[in-house]
């Protein structure tokens, strides 16, 4: 019998995201981009509510193409506003655009990812974690980055936002104990 994270077994596509997405490493910037926006519509909402609407968000947002989006203009953003295949929710759409820019206008030696990652010093922090109950909402780290985000033109990039990211890009890796997906547990299985 498969054993998954106590917050994963709700349905097919929560347990698709644990499965596939959730704590494992991603350095592709683009994928980073697209961790990111749905962690800014999940804000005050369910994560179920974003999975059911993330194909929807993808064709709005051209794929998360960081350039495509980057260049949409505010009358694009009215437009989404009236489809009711998204979390229209103007503030959080905007951010999208928003951050498209900031990477796009990204002024470091080093690119987002390498950046990012360097915060965790390229390797997935592992938390010793028995149960759903002990994955905080955030930590110093989140709020930390979060503050480093902020400097770089980000929006919506609050410290549980920003924790939650780090969740779904692998940096952090949040996998209960007795998950078949904690990094132990995948040793086993090769």
């Amino acid at each position: 019998m498969v054993k998954r994270c106590e917050w994963a077994t709700s349905s097919p596509e929560m347990q698709r995201y644990h499965d596939e997405v959730w704590g494992r490493p991603e350095y592709d910037e683009q994928k980073l981009f697209e961790l990111l926006c749905l962690e800014t519509y999940q804000a005050g909402l369910s994560w179920q509510t974003v999975l059911k609407k993330q194909a929807a968000f993808e064709a709005a947002f051209h794929n998360f193409d960081v350039e495509a989006v980057a260049v949409m203009k505010p009358a694009e953003v009215d437009q989404l506003m009236t489809n009711a295949a998204i979390i229209r929710n103007r503030r959080k759409l905007e951010a999208t655009v928003n951050n498209a820019q900031a990477l796009v206008n990204w002024s470091e030696e080093m690119n987002f990812s390498t950046w990012l990652w360097a915060f965790v010093g390229n390797q997935p922090i592992r938390h010793q974690l028995t149960s759903a109950n002990q994955i905080p909402g955030t930590t110093d780290l989140a709020q930390h980055i979060s503050r480093e985000m902020k400097k770089h033109g980000f929006k919506f990039v609050g410290p549980k936002t920003v924790y939650s990211f780090l969740q779904a890009a692998g940096l952090v890796n949040d996998h209960i104990l007795t998950c078949d997906w904690a990094p132990e547990n995948q040793r086993e299985r090769g």
